[in-house]
């Protein structure tokens, strides 16, 4: 028997199957003030749900039974709605309320930091427990201020105007109506210390008195002085010694640089400047020297030599007088600069132009141009030295007794004018020597006249405001204008006229001169030392800009090449001592050999581009740092020491040291 149907499958009490009832959800608001929310629907009869969160925002995705939505809410009550389908299509919805409220923010930690470039500056990062984002507000007494925004692991800044003590607040924001704050105390301080260049300077410590006013502005002159910012100085009535103090942060130390130098600009022709090194508490603890100065509206350096000081003394403030004894009206007549105002060695050589000098047998000791220092136009260069040794060593004497000499040999460098082929030939009368002659050196003008028809200094052809085309008009007399660059090294210049400047470089007799001789020291500025893997790559290490402050008595180390093959280390009182030395890596009292106590001399490859120091525990820049490796004790410091060097200019130079490994220490040195 069999039996069948006509359907197999019948469905139709599905059909029949109620809606789902008992809507409800499960709430649980995540505690991190971020909002975050879960909400499981539950009910019976149901195949899936769908979740209105109530806040306008897009419905959920179709949840199954026991899945949950995740959402983000802000801080308040919403009611969702929660849409139940079953499997019939049938739906029902219910309501659940959803309460959401951020706690305050707890354990608020405030990260001070002042900034590696610029004292003035203040970064400001923070963190707490169940913060959302922070408010900083950098000082408490102002009432305008507005808040800062500040993220989660995010940091601002804030420069302020000037030193002193500051009240900052971090409010701490949980997301909602909670909130919670902590106020800090930061010191803003910017020692005024040598080099003072107005670029990051504490505005405080540079006044004016007696109807002059200070200030620091934009540099409004950038020619011969590139600086963003200088010293302001206008001196108005009603007294006669108006002037202006900037007072240092701590006592100048004059055992070494004995001299004040700093650049000038003045609209008074021929006006004076007294310079006066005070004590900080007593007045009458002081010395003063007055220079005078070009005046003609631009740029110019003027030294101030304390060699006769009474070190015994202290002295702080540098104070400033423009034109003692004069009452100042203000305005553009009565308006100066200042600017780069730094210490120095007196110039030994002011009177010391008695002798035989030879022009220096370098590029660019001879040489012409549109002004003093310029010698663009045309300038002897390394081959022309070699091609005119007949000229370079001619001898120019200066007497003790006045009597002036051009000692020329039996061969100069002799030009068409003169009737020679530009070329090495007999020296051509009267440029030979051969006519009596005296000089008068004026060392307050800075110049020396040649008195005797045919006398002259570099150029034969040069005199006051023309170039001579017969050797039959040479004057009875020629002036020049003369500086010393140091006791054994002059520059001379001549105006010829029509803006053209011939210029030279004599060196004294006997002396053997490289490009090394003088005085350097460390570049104060970030990444002048620092050590990484290739010439040109500090990264490893360097020392920034906060670590230059940190290290002022290293800062000022003096390397000395002298023009007689010496070399010394003058690291003063104190420099820069670390752990290897006995030291605790701070300033304190150089460590044997390594203290210029040991004589030494240095000799320099320019072919090779290298310099080697000869003399136990002498060094550039680190003494550490030797040849193959870095010591760790004083006594194992190496009889010499090879530097690579190169040249940036005159006046700047790159040294490094490869000391094994793939390892190179580099110094940037500059010639004060």
């Amino acid at each position: 028997m069999i039996f069948g149907c006509d359907k197999d499958e019948n469905v139709d009490f599905v059909k029949n199957i109620a809606a789902p009832t008992n809507i409800s959800a499960g709430v649980n608001v995540i505690p991190d003030n971020t909002g975050l929310t879960q909400i499981t629907p539950t009910g019976d009869g149901v195949a899936s749900f769908v979740v209105d969160f109530g806040d306008g925002s897009e419905v959920s995705e179709s949840l199954a039974p026991g899945e949950y939505a995740e959402h983000m809410y802000a801080e308040g009550t919403f009611e969702a709605i929660i849409t139940a389908t079953g499997i019939n299509g049938k739906s029902a919805t219910g309501t659940q309320t959803v309460n959401v409220s951020f706690r305050a923010p707890e354990n608020i930690t405030i990260n001070t930091a002042i900034d590696g470039a610029n004292p003035f500056v203040l970064n400001v990062s923070a963190t707490a427990d169940y913060a959302s984002s922070f408010l900083v507000f950098f000082d408490t007494t102002n009432p305008d201020e507005e808040g800062t925004p500040l993220e989660l692991d995010g940091t601002v800044s804030n420069e302020y105007p000037g030193v002193g003590d500051y009240n900052i607040k971090v409010v701490a924001l949980s997301g909602g109506v909670e909130s919670s704050e902590l106020e800090q105390t930061v010191t803003i301080s910017a020692p005024v210390v040598f080099p003072v260049d107005f670029e990051v300077f504490d505005a405080s410590a540079f006044i004016g008195f007696g109807g002059a006013s200070a200030a620091v502005i934009d540099n409004p002159d950038t020619n011969g002085n590139s600086s963003s910012k200088v010293g302001e100085i206008v001196k108005g009535g009603p007294e006669v010694w108006a002037g202006n103090v900037i007072t240092m942060s701590s006592p100048i130390d004059f055992s070494l640089k004995k001299a004040i130098k700093m650049n000038v600009w003045s609209p008074r022709a021929g006006g004076k400047l007294l310079l006066k090194i005070e004590n900080l508490d007593d007045a009458g603890i002081f010395v003063e020297k007055e220079v005078t100065l070009e005046g003609t509206s631009t740029w110019e350096e003027a030294v101030f030599d304390f060699s006769d000081i009474d070190e015994s003394q202290s002295y702080q403030k540098l104070v400033y007088f423009f034109d003692f004894g004069t009452v100042g009206a203000g305005g553009p007549e009565w308006t100066f600069y200042i600017d780069d105002i730094n210490q120095t060695i007196p110039s030994s050589g002011a009177t010391g132009l008695p002798g035989q000098w030879v022009m220096a047998p370098e590029g660019g000791a001879l040489g012409v141009g549109p002004s003093v220092g310029d010698v663009s136009w045309w300038n002897c260069d390394a081959d022309c030295v070699a091609a005119r040794a007949c000229y370079y060593d001619d001898v120019y004497i200066f007497g003790n007794d006045g009597s002036f000499q051009n000692d020329l040999g039996a061969e100069t460098w002799t030009e068409g004018w003169q009737g020679g082929g530009d070329s090495c030939g007999t020296p051509v009368a009267p440029h030979d020597g051969s006519n009596p002659a005296t000089y008068v050196y004026d060392e307050g003008a800075g110049t020396v006249t040649l008195s005797g028809v045919g006398a002259f200094i570099g150029l034969a052809k040069a005199y006051n405001g023309g170039e001579l085309s017969s050797p039959g008009d040479a004057p009875a007399s020629i002036t020049y204008n003369l500086e010393f660059l140091d006791n054994d090294t002059i520059a001379v210049n001549i105006d010829v006229g029509g803006g053209t400047f011939w210029q030279f470089k004599l060196i004294r007799a006997g002396v053997v001169t490289t490009p090394l001789t003088g005085t350097w020291q460390l570049a104060n500025e970030g990444g002048a030392l620092g050590v990484g893997p290739s010439l040109g790559d500090v990264s490893w290490w360097n020392c920034d800009p906060a670590c230059v402050t940190g290290r002022a008595c290293y800062y000022d180390d003096l390397y000395v090449f002298g023009a007689d093959g010496s070399f010394q280390n003058v690291p003063g009182a104190e420099t820069w001592i670390e752990g290897w030395q006995g030291g605790g890596d701070s300033c304190g009292t150089p460590v044997a050999p390594h203290d210029g106590s040991i004589p030494a001399t240095y000799s320099y490859d320019g072919g090779a581009g290298t310099f080697t120091l000869n003399g136990k525990g002498s060094y550039i820049g680190l003494p550490k740092a030797v040849n193959g490796s870095e010591i760790s004790d004083p006594n194992a410091a190496p009889d010499a020491v090879v530097y690579n060097v190169t040249f940036a200019d005159a006046n700047t130079i790159n040294v490094s040291i490869d000391v094994g490994g793939g390892t190179y220490w580099q110094y940037k040195l500059v010639k004060i």
